[in-house]
């Protein structure tokens, strides 16, 4: 959430912001509203507190007019403080409305993008920041997808995970379950190498902490909802690690923080449908290795940098060819001020899927987080929050299974092997 401040002092900056995430000029009068909404919050802060002020300075007579015996002249002075009480009731209703009315619309406008973020409105405007793997893998002709691989080799079914739950929720069996739990341990021994803690988190959340990350209410109709007990299940790791720090204050030399933390993810992923979303390219439940940082304000776009070559080390030691696109401000995500999306390349499909978001929010969670630290002054500062997927599972399954099939069945690479205890899929 931005702070009020930030926009009443940099509403220009706001504006140009939200027209980088394509805002329509009519919606941009949120800017507007906003500042209206405090200034009237301010304008009754100022006059309660005025009122209680006088309050105050009535009392103290009338009890210096009853020492003097001066009844009467104390009754009438009894009278203005009942009627200023009135007053005060009025307007500390008043002030809460408007308080109600500001945290409302505050949480209805998006992340200012960082000023790097190109303009764009849909994701094939996205720039390419970087490739890696000068000659995309090139299979024969009779290569199959991984949906199909998976039927050949025994190794997840989608068909008994309809049958156990519904569509988008994958049953692995055999050497694909193996995989699973072997890359999960690969990306945790390689968090853990890089100085993350990690972390076993819960797998539901209460509303706070979904609103704290800025799930809710932006996503509320993507995420499972329980509802009898008010709990969502996490769309991510990021959700519960994060908010280990909500309601702190912690001090400038506790940075960098920098946790990691495996779990399924759960996604009700409304409204997708067709080719792209076969197999593994789009579940409703997946697992994941998340990376958080919390950060010195003056720090975040280092570890940010940071973040990005971690990813960049795993998908080389996994031998995939990748890419790494700079979210355009059409495709930014709603917390974010800058996200780089990772995508790796699918032999057997022919196209790039998402593998990986690695995204500095600044200040945003922070704030709603009331995430804070002190500096070497004393004085209290929001701390940046970021984090990003290293990696998630399904569609890193998917490529690797397409990538490395052969004649003789599909090979795993060298830095897995330890993991799997096996060279081949056959």
């Amino acid at each position: 959430m931005l702070q009020i401040n930030f926009i009443r002092e940099h509403k220009d900056r706001v504006i140009d912001g939200l027209k980088t995430r394509n805002f329509a000029d009519e919606d941009l009068a949120i800017v507007d509203k906003v500042i209206a909404i405090d200034e009237t919050r301010r304008s009754t802060q100022t006059e309660l507190d005025n009122s209680l002020a006088e309050s105050n300075r009535i009392s103290k007579e009338i009890g210096n007019l009853f020492k003097q015996g001066k009844r009467e002249e104390a009754d009438v002075l009894k009278s203005q403080v009942t009627e200023l009480k009135t007053l005060q009731k009025e307007l500390s209703q008043k002030l809460n409305e408007a308080q109600d009315q500001l945290e409302t619309e505050l949480l209805n406008i998006p992340n200012i993008p960082h000023p790097s973020v190109p303009a764009g409105k849909l994701e094939t405007d996205n720039e390419v920041y970087k490739t890696w793997g000068s000659d995309l893998p090139e299979l024969e002709e009779e290569a199959l997808p991984h949906w199909e691989l998976a039927k050949k080799y025994n190794l997840f079914d989608m068909e008994l995970g309809v049958k156990i739950t519904g569509a988008g929720f994958p049953l692995y069996r055999g050497k694909g379950a193996k995989l699973q739990r072997a890359l999960i341990n690969f990306f945790l021994d390689e968090a853990d190498g890089a100085g993350y803690e990690e972390i076993i988190p819960p797998h539901l959340v209460n509303e706070a902490s979904a609103r704290g990350t800025g799930q809710l209410p932006d996503k509320e109709g993507q995420m499972y909802h329980a509802t009898k007990d008010d709990l969502y299940l996490i769309p991510t790791a990021e959700v519960p690690i994060t908010n280990m720090y909500r309601d702190m204050i912690v001090s400038e030399k506790d940075f960098p923080i920098k946790l990691t933390g495996y779990t399924p993810c759960f996604r009700r992923e409304a409204g997708s449908y067709g080719a792209h979303v076969r197999g593994l390219n789009r579940v409703h439940q997946f697992d994941k290795v998340e990376i958080v940082r919390i950060e010195h304000p003056d720090k975040s776009y280092e570890a940010l940098e940071g973040m990005i070559k971690h990813v960049e080390g795993l998908l080389e030691k996994l031998e995939l060819p990748y890419r790494i696109l700079r979210l355009c401000g059409g495709d930014l995500g709603f917390t974010s001020a800058l996200t780089f999306d990772f995508e790796v390349y699918s032999a057997a499909q022919k196209r790039w899927l998402e593998v990986s978001s690695v995204s500095n929010f600044e200040t945003f969670q922070t704030n709603r987080l009331k995430l804070r630290f002190k500096d070497e002054n004393g004085k209290t500062q929001l701390a940046h929050s970021l984090n990003g997927s290293a990696l998630a599972l399904a569609r890193i399954v998917a490529a690797l299974l397409e990538n490395n099939q052969t004649a003789d069945g599909i090979k795993i690479p060298k830095a897995l092997q330890a993991y799997t205890k096996f060279d081949m899929i056959k």
